[in-house]
Order: C-alpha cells, then sequence, then structure tokens
C-alpha cells in the first residue's frame, strides 16, 4: 500500500486531532446543557436547551465522529501503524466503533426523544417518566461517552501496549 508523505502524514494527524477535539468539546457541550436543563421550569426554555443539544449531537458530534473514523482508516490504510499491527490501534479501532454504534443506537435516540417530549410537553415534559428516563441516560451516559473518548486520546498518545507478535 502507497504511503503518506511526511507532510501527507502531518495533514492527515492535524485533522484528525482536530475532529476528536471537536467530537470531544461538542460532547462535553451537551453534557454541560444536560446539567442547565435540570434548573428550567419554563416549557420553551427547556425546549430550547433539548433543541440545542440535539443541534450540537446532528451537526458537531455525528460529523465529528464520522471524520476521526475516516481519518482513522487513512492512518491505518497509509501509513505502517495498520489495523491490527499494535494492540493500542486495535483498542482506538475498538473503542471508536462501539462509541459510535452506541451512540448510533442510544445517545442519539436518547437525544431525539427528549427533545420531540419537550416540544410537545413544554414544561410538563419535567414530569414525564420517559423525558426523565432519556435525560438521565443523556447525562450518564454522554458524560461517559466524554471520558472514553479521553481515554483513547490518552492511548492514542502514550501507545501503552506495543507491537503484536503476529509470527511473522
Amino acid at each position: 500500500m502507497k504511503q503518506l508523505s511526511l507532510k501527507g502524514r502531518a495533514w492527515l494527524k492535524g485533522l484528525h486531532i482536530f475532529l476528536v477535539c471537536t467530537w470531544i468539546g461538542a460532547g462535553i457541550s451537551m453534557v454541560l446543557l444536560g446539567f442547565a436543563k435540570q434548573q428550567i421550569t419554563n416549557g420553551d426554555e427547556l425546549y430550547a436547551v433539548n433543541a440545542a443539544i440535539k443541534l450540537i449531537d446532528d451537526f458537531i458530534v455525528i460529523p465529528a465522529a464520522m471524520g476521526t473514523l475516516l481519518t482513522g482508516l487513512l492512518f491505518s490504510l497509509f501509513t505502517n501503524w495498520g489495523f491490527t499491527r499494535f494492540y493500542w490501534v486495535i483498542f482506538k479501532w475498538f473503542m471508536t466503533i462501539a462509541q459510535i454504534l452506541f451512540g448510533t443506537f442510544f445517545l442519539g435516540p436518547w437525544v431525539n426523544g427528549a427533545t420531540s417530549i419537550a416540544d410537545i410537553q413544554r414544561v410538563e415534559a419535567i414530569k414525564d417518566a420517559t423525558y426523565l428516563y432519556f435525560s438521565q441516560m443523556n447525562q450518564y451516559f454522554g458524560f461517559l461517552q466524554v471520558a472514553l473518548l479521553v481515554v483513547v486520546v490518552f492511548v492514542s498518545v502514550l501507545k501503552p501496549w506495543g507491537k503484536r507478535n503476529t509470527g511473522k
């Protein structure tokens, strides 16, 4: 497979880091907005905060996560890191894919559900069991998601596990 030049690797690395930072920063923003909405007693404000969380998810988190996955794919294809040559790269692949899938099938639907309920019920949503469940799950698992992304960043920097012994 053709390797990237040093300049190409630098550009790809810069883009990858930017996308990861964007993903983490947007995730932190969503968690903080989730804390803020716990103090809201006005229905329009409640909906606005939920809509802001959904907006961040749809237009920042999802593109940044997909971009991170794509730039990681390019790193694996066009550098010596490969896909399975190093344990820390395998860990990063597993964590990235697992987090994207968890976001797609759990966090995203919880965000969308909470936003829909707040849109219809406004202030009454704070008494709705489903709304409260969606909001709590997003808080707990959103925080966990961000924390795990930070762990992946440190694994990337520290490269704690070495090269796999493939017997070649």
